[in-house]
């Protein structure tokens, strides 16, 4: 290759311009990038911090933005996920639940309305304690008061109260504790019906549930009437009536407005707050009620001022009142007539308010008066018609104390208080109220029977030996008869409890109760009869409908109407000069006295033609009391009552008559008498036996009677068909008969 002589040419930029190279490449002044000119430097250091100023806040802008942007995002996940979170609990804890349905509103508990004769409230029993009532009878201040501190926006919302959850859950994070739950009264509602108080997750999305399906199902009326006769109120009082009746003694129609702001003030804590505990933190939770009804415009200031003005009361103890042990028996007698209750009942019962509330001040003021002085703590009185219906039932000192009954459950020896039936069994033997008797010490085997305090009357009449009480007379005359005679009459006429066939049953040995021993009297007012004794008279639905009705029917007669009269005559003279002389009044009237042993009992059951009252008083411990008898007390509590009972009554006689007439053979029974009567003395059977033996000759010996005879000298007679039952065979012998064979 051919070496080129080759010229480099370098560019210029200052010389002047030459013509372009043949290659076309050139560069000119124009075409030098020169270098920005500076500014001069205070210009420079303002304007350098105005930009760093302007960056900083668009910087800080773009921060703010962006950290609302993030914190929005965040939430919006957070909530994305919560919700998620949410379904899946109410799903998973919703399908544990029944198909909604399967749901139904469970019945409510039934109340038993208890009435007197005059359709006076006696006594509410069931679960709930008081009837229901509609939202439309109740007081309007109660439901007012209800949701002004429970639930203000209850005819808003929709079962849940998103306004009111959010402040409680303010309030509890606030507080630091729990200490509200922003249930709305649906809620509290489904709580109540359908489940258990625990505090889980389980139960709560489960209550919100059944709240939803509460709101669609049922009006916002029907379900606040639904949860006002269904909440507690403390002191076992369901329902706003039970809790009315309960607290004020008065139905929820009647309810004041402070009365009203106590009531809903209950609901927070119940058991707490209730008046019957602590009066005043009542008052005060009341107060707050008060003042959320005035904020929510329910009430104006005046009337705000004059319920903020009532003075707290201590509610009486829970249930008090002699009418709650009648109240008792009823609901014991109640299933036998007719069955379980299931639905609200009323039951007509046979007392009469009263009469219940002179027989309760009675036995009280008599304990209060005596009670230290004689060592006496509790009485009973029991007050029965002649058609056996109780009209008056006190069981005890204090219901609020002790519930136990004395008056229907409790047994005691009645004393002398049982001797009518051995004279009444004497009289259907053949004797007669003008039999005579010598009361004198006897021995019967290891037992001698003595006469209160010590004291004998020789030869005394049958009257005259019942009216006085005398023991050795009636414990003679039970060895006459036989117990078993006697153990027959009383049965017959009344006693229901198991008796034994002694010789010492004669004073009273075996225990009855007061209401049995006064049932067993009713023949003697009555004429004869013995009735069915009752509590009910009839039991209806709310709606009207009869399930049991007391139609009397016909009471059997158990004494001969001759024996009445004599029985009559008798036992008027305890009234009248014997032991219960304390016991008379206006009207004739009979009875007997009854003191057991040491003075651990002491009775009188007594009668008009009108009521049959018998009254006791004692201890629970079996404790002796200093000296009451049947005379004391008994015949003065007796006597209070029954002139109170008889006011306004036209009086009665009772019913028999009974004509002293000459004894067939004179001189008989007062030979026995004497032959008995010596058989304390020292001697061998065999010399008693002949001493009976030859009195009996000396008499010209005794004769059985007819079967048919109106009266008979030891045999008892037969009885009409519809007295007691089968003709007992005694045996004939007389030595049978004082030797107790």
């Amino acid at each position: 290759m051919a070496n080129r002589n080759k010229t480099r040419i370098e560019p210029t930029f200052d010389g002047p311009a030459r013509a372009k190279s043949s290659a076309g490449l050139s560069v000119n002044e124009d075409d030098r990038v020169l270098p920005r000119q500076r500014k001069p430097a205070a210009k420079r250091r303002s304007e350098s911090r105005s930009e760093k100023r302007t960056r900083g806040r668009a910087r800080k802008r773009r921060g703010l933005f962006g950290g609302f942007a993030r914190l929005f995002y965040w939430c919006f996940v957070l909530a994305l996920w919560g919700g998620i979170a949410a379904a899946g609990t109410v799903a998973w804890y919703g399908a544990k639940m029944p198909s909604a349905t399967t749901w139904a509103i469970p019945d409510r508990s039934p109340n038993i309305k208890i009435v007197s004769v005059d359709g006076k409230l006696v006594a509410n029993r069931g679960m709930t304690g008081g009837e229901a009532v509609g939202l439309h009878e109740m007081s309007p201040y109660i439901p007012q008061a209800v949701m002004a501190i429970e639930d203000r926006r209850f005819y808003s919302h929709f079962g849940i109260d998103p306004i009111g959850l959010a402040r409680a859950m303010f309030e509890n994070i606030t507080n630091g504790r729990f200490s509200q739950g922003g249930s709305t009264l649906t809620q509290q509602l489904a709580k109540n019906l359908f489940l258990k108080p625990d505090r889980t997750i389980e139960r709560k999305v489960q209550e919100v549930l059944l709240a939803f399906w509460l709101e669609h199902k049922h009006t916002k009326d029907q379900i606040l009437e639904m949860y006002l006769n269904r909440v507690y109120f403390g002191s076992g009082s369901y329902g706003v009536e039970a809790a009315s009746r309960r607290y004020f003694g008065k139905s929820a129609r009647d309810v004041t407005l402070s009365e009203a702001a106590l009531l809903a003030g209950l609901l927070k804590a119940p058991s707490r707050l209730s008046p019957a505990r602590d009066p005043k933190a009542a008052e005060g939770r009341a107060q707050l009620v008060l003042a959320a009804m005035r904020g929510e415009g329910m009430i104006g200031e005046k009337e705000l001022t004059v319920a903020m003005s009532a003075p707290a009361t201590r509610a009486t103890a829970y249930w008090t009142g002699s009418e709650h042990y009648v109240a008792d028996r009823i609901m014991e007698e109640l299933p036998g007539l007719i069955g379980d209750v299931r639905a609200d009942i009323i039951v007509d019962s046979t007392v009469d308010l009263t009469l219940q509330d002179i027989a309760e001040k009675s036995i009280r003021r008599l304990i209060a008066e005596n009670g230290d002085k004689l060592n006496v703590s509790q009485g009973a009185l029991v007050s029965i018609d002649n058609s056996g219906a109780v009209r008056a039932m006190v069981g005890g000192y204090d219901y609020a104390n002790s519930q136990f009954d004395r008056a229907s459950e409790a047994r005691r020896q009645p004393g002398s208080a049982f001797k009518p039936f051995v004279f009444l069994a004497a009289l259907e033997q053949g004797r007669t109220p003008a039999s005579v008797r010598t009361d004198a010490p006897i021995r019967i085997g290891k037992w001698t029977p003595e006469n209160y305090n010590g004291k004998y009357f020789g030869k005394v009449t049958l009257a005259t030996a019942l009216a006085k009480s005398l023991n050795s007379v009636a414990a003679q005359l039970t060895m006459e008869v036989g117990p078993e005679a006697v153990v027959e009459a009383a049965h017959r006429m009344g006693i229901e409890s198991e008796l034994q066939a002694n010789t010492s049953i004669a004073l009273g040995t075996s225990e009855v109760t007061p209401l049995e021993l006064t049932a067993a009297y009713v023949p003697f007012a009555n004429g004869g009869y013995r009735p069915e004794v009752h509590f009910i008279r009839r039991v209806t639905t709310t709606s009207g409908e009869v399930l049991y009705e007391n139609t009397g029917g016909s009471a059997p007669r158990v004494i001969r109407p001759e024996i009445v009269g004599m029985m009559n005559s008798m036992m008027t003279g305890t009234v009248e000069t014997g032991t219960a002389t304390k016991a008379g009044f206006a009207w004739p009237a009979a009875g007997k006295t009854g003191t057991s042993q040491k003075s651990r009992d002491a009775w009188f059951v007594g009668y008009t033609a009108n009521l049959t009252t018998g009254v006791w008083f004692g201890n629970d411990d079996d404790a002796p009391m200093k000296k009451v008898t049947g005379g004391a007390l008994p015949a003065q509590a007796w006597h209070e009552f029954m002139v109170a009972a008889h006011e306004g009554v036209p009086v009665a006689r009772l019913p028999g008559s009974w004509t002293p007439t000459p004894a067939t053979t004179p001189g008989f029974e007062d030979a026995v008498s004497e032959a008995i009567s010596g058989a304390d003395k020292p001697a061998t059977q065999a010399a008693r036996q002949k001493r009976v033996v030859e009195t009996v000759e000396a008499a010209g010996g005794f004769e059985l009677p007819r079967q048919d005879a109106p009266t008979a000298s030891i045999q008892r007679p037969v009885p009409p068909a519809d007295v007691g039952g089968p003709a007992i065979k005694r045996q004939t012998s007389i030595l049978d008969i004082i030797l107790g064979n």
